[in-house]
């Protein structure tokens, strides 16, 4: 019996690439869209289908162009949509990162629904739900919440904007529409290219952090985000829904402790002293990479995934579990030096 052929977007990012592995362990056929079939990194993908004895295809397309759409949504029966930029420093101009997120997305709901796609998944984000409100109330954040654009960093103004217009293309185009949001997404990685995510794991380890913000995160397992995708996709009732993707609440020096306890021994000098919020917000004026922490700041990740455990019947791996594995796999791939 012939396998369902998935698309899924991006396919050499670090959640697109996890997506993909777990589609070919559950019976799927994957065709990956690359920017470029030259440079793209993909013998762990080419090990997974050969595993599974599945197929992987790859297709060239941009979110910044039509091309190459149409032939990548071609006999294609789900989608999971996760490319969207994600850069690991302020743009100057928001638009670099707004324009190609939300085009995109409209590019791969026209061309899901000119292939008459049965259901596509994209991969949101907790920064569509809480971002540019006061979180001071401590209130946890559901689905039914939106962040308040004209308040959000550009990262977050990208994925409600992006998220936004899916929900309304879809009611359009009449396609089938979930969306999923996931926190701080760690994981094991595939590759020495790190990103805006593991980097907090990463920077713990070499000591680029060498004191502690007090931000807050609900670290979530690449692994189980990418199932929650497949689960997005097999459900009937899924269509139309939100999903947040979160685990319990910790604050970054949460992390520190369990790489320090696993890490310290083996000669790593992982971070414990605290720096006061004061002096972040002061670094802010003149430091990119603290003002994209300022929304973090002093600010517990409160949000809830029940709807997922309960709709999807979605569980996670130990936190702990996530965040050693996150540092095994820097070490294996070399993106973390060992001692």
């Amino acid at each position: 019996m012939s396998r369902p052929l998935a698309l899924v977007t991006g396919v050499t990012g670090f959640l697109a690439g996890h997506c993909a592995i777990d589609l070919l362990d559950h019976g799927f056929d994957v065709r990956g869209t690359v920017r470029d079939l030259s440079r793209a990194p993909v013998d762990h993908l080419r090990a997974a289908a050969e595993r599974t004895h599945g197929r992987l295809d790859l297709v060239e397309a941009s979110l910044d162009t039509d091309a190459g759409w149409d032939a990548a949504a071609d006999g294609v029966t789900v989608v999971e949509h996760v490319a969207s930029p994600a850069p690991k420093y302020r743009p100057k101009d928001e638009a670099e990162l707004i324009r190609p997120a939300v085009d995109g997305t409209l590019r791969v709901l026209r061309a899901a629904r000119r292939a008459q796609v049965r259901r596509v998944a994209l991969t949101s984000s907790v920064d569509a739900v809480r971002s540019g409100h006061d979180l001071s109330d401590g209130r946890e954040r559901t689905e039914d919440d939106w962040s308040v654009v004209d308040r959000c960093e550009p990262y977050a103004k990208s994925k409600t904007l992006a998220e936004r217009s899916a929900w309304a293309e879809a009611e359009r185009l009449g396609v089938e529409l979930v969306t999923l949001n996931p926190s701080l997404v760690l994981g094991p990685t595939h590759s020495p290219k790190t990103n805006v995510s593991i980097d907090v794991v990463q920077q713990l380890l070499t000591r680029q952090l060498p004191a502690l913000p007090r931000l807050g995160f609900a670290p979530v397992d690449a692994r189980d985000v990418a199932t929650a995708h497949r689960l997005a996709l097999e459900t009937p009732q899924a269509a139309g829904r939100r999903y947040i993707l979160a685990t319990a609440p910790i604050w970054l020096a949460d992390i520190a402790e369990i790489l320090a306890q696993e890490y310290g021994p083996r000669g790593y000098q992982i971070p414990r002293r605290p720096i006061p919020s004061w002096a972040v917000r002061l670094g802010a004026h003149v430091n990119p990479t603290m003002r994209l922490a300022l929304p973090l700041l002093d600010t517990p990740a409160g949000t809830s995934s029940a709807r997922a455990r309960a709709e999807l019947g979605w569980t996670t791996r130990d936190v702990r579990t996530t965040i050693i594995e996150t540092a095994e796999s820097l070490l294996a791939t070399g993106a973390v030096p060992r001692r």
